[in-house]
């Protein structure tokens, strides 16, 4: 609320006239207004942001929440767990429960899809008849669902998700699913190149899981330059699970690159339980803007010298042309004149 100015000490509020008070009272009142409207705009804030109703894993045995779900199993195996929606708001709501596939986008991100094959692990999960959930206003309800695995499933890491929609928003939680059997941890690095100059230069790459269990890549960059050491990169965590089967390209900044070398990179991925995946390039950094002005100028000053030399020259005259022939002189007796061929005495 805004602070109202303190009136002097002296008998001034006794002398100010009715213009006077009724500035003070004009003051006094739109502040009050003011402080009004923030105290009752509050609650109608709160409730716009309210999101009406959450999604999450029912807490397990022993109490404790749990970010996603965790299942695991042989082929043929079925497997049980809880859901818990919660309903927020004032209101009834109604909320649909699906399975899809977790999947990794071309950058990395995970992102879930539709389950459109058997092998899908998105179109193992079923909440029967409990797919449509109507929540009373305040309440919590807890919904089972199955996850069904195939007999003959591959095994390894089948990654999913549950998908909640409910008044135009949907929200998601991970399923972790592995079926029983022998895993594989192996990835390559593929395409590697650098894009950009000076502090905008990146790596670019693209990972690949070869294997079928999910991987936390670690990334590290050896650089050798021709003209000297090049700083590269230390290996650091990337921020991306990279899900069996998926391809995706990254890019990895590099403030480090030289202004003027040949340099061979050396890319290394590395991740628990597989082998180390390495890729090489090369590339050439010349900084092609300060070419540009030095061969301009050498253009300019091969130029200049050419047109001094040509303008000394014209100055100072070059060798003196050879003065003409003199005529031979005459033989005695004969007629200076030329004679004319076939002319008669």
């Amino acid at each position: 609320m805004p602070v109202l100015p303190v009136p002097p000490r002296t008998g001034t509020l006794r002398r100010l006239d009715a213009v006077g008070r009724a500035g003070i009272l004009a003051r006094l009142g739109a502040a009050l207004l003011a402080a009004a409207a923030l105290l009752c705009g509050a609650p109608a804030a709160t409730a716009a942001d309210e999101p009406g109703w959450t999604v999450e894993p029912a807490s397990g045995r022993a109490g404790a929440a749990r970010p996603y779900f965790y299942l695991a199993g042989a082929p043929g195996a079925v497997l049980e767990d809880r859901l818990a929606l919660a309903n927020t708001s004032d209101r009834e709501r109604t909320v649909t429960l699906r399975g899809a596939d977790a999947d990794n986008t071309a950058d990395g991100a995970l992102a879930v899809r539709p389950a459109r094959e058997s092998t899908d692990a998105g179109s193992w999960i079923s909440f029967g008849g409990s797919a449509t959930v109507r929540i009373p206003p305040r309440t919590r309800a807890v919904v089972p669902f199955t996850v069904t695995v195939p007999p003959g499933s591959s095994p390894g890491d089948h990654p999913a998700a549950v998908i909640a929609t409910g008044d135009g928003r949907e929200a998601g939680v991970r399923v972790h699913l592995r079926v029983g059997g022998p895993t594989v941890a192996a990835l390559t690095v593929e395409d590697v190149a650098v894009r950009g100059e000076g502090a905008t230069t990146v790596v670019a790459y693209t990972l690949v899981n070869r294997g079928n269990v999910a991987l936390a890549p670690e990334l590290a960059i050896r650089a050798d330059g021709g003209f000297g050491e090049v700083p590269g990169r230390a290996a650091r965590a990337l921020p991306v699970e990279l899900l069996p089967g998926r391809r995706v390209e990254l890019t990895e900044p590099w403030p480090g690159a030289p202004v003027l070398d040949r340099v061979s990179l050396t890319v290394t991925v590395t991740a628990p339980g597989a082998v180390p995946a390495t890729a090489t390039a090369t590339a050439w950094f010349v900084p092609w803007d300060i070419a540009a002005l030095t061969g301009g100028g050498l253009l300019l000053l091969g130029a200049t010298a050419a047109a001094a030399l040509f303008l000394v020259r014209r100055t100072r005259g070059g060798p003196a042309d050879p003065p003409p022939p003199e005529p031979a002189a005459a033989a005695p007796g004969r007629s200076p004149h030329h004679e004319l061929t076939g002319a008669s005495r």
